[in-house]
């Protein structure tokens, strides 16, 4: 059984008014990560929701995506793959230009971290309009590895997120 059968992740998850701006409410998970229980409860929750299938990698986009990404590949027994803004890998890396609301961004990863045939679960702490892990779905499929599903903890649905995702599997802990 979980532990999260007795904890309520939600009661962990702050709400910030108007932040980053006004108008917007900020779902804060450091409350979350402050609580060994809490936080542990999460990866094991995401680790029940994955435990047998074929996964060989979870890979996850700085920063916040680190946090929750890592403790979760150690759950499962698979590597854990880092995708980062440019410049920040050491090694030769493979990269995805993508469109944000106001002009683009960039993604790498290491070009030798996944690759054809391998199997990979995407994780990040929050899913909003979609358009970061839709970015490191892309990027992971062009290295010729299969996504298996996109995980997240925390999934704002009324942000549509998941229509950008489409077809593949979207599994969210919370959903608002």
């Amino acid at each position: 059984m979980s532990a999260l059968a007795s904890i309520d992740p939600r009661d962990w998850i702050r709400d910030v008014p108007d932040f980053p701006k006004p108008g917007i409410l900020f779902k804060d998970i450091t409350p979350l990560l402050s609580a060994p229980k809490v936080f542990r409860a999460v990866i094991d929750q995401l680790a029940e929701q994955f435990a047998g299938r074929k996964i060989d990698a979870v890979a996850a986009a700085e920063a916040r995506g680190f946090i929750f990404g890592a403790p979760l590949a150690l759950a499962l027994g698979v590597a854990f793959v880092p995708i980062r803004k440019p410049g920040k890998l050491p090694y030769q890396t493979v990269s995805l230009e993508y469109a944000l609301e106001y002009g683009t961004d960039r993604l790498e990863m290491h070009d030798d971290a996944v690759g054809p045939g391998q199997r990979v679960l995407l994780l990040d702490d929050v899913l909003a309009t979609g358009g970061t892990m839709r970015a490191c779905h892309d990027l992971v499929q062009q290295t010729g590895a299969e996504v298996v599903a996109c995980a997240f903890v925390v999934e704002l649905s009324f942000l549509k997120g998941r229509e950008m995702l489409e077809p593949c599997e979207v599994s969210s802990l919370i959903i608002y």
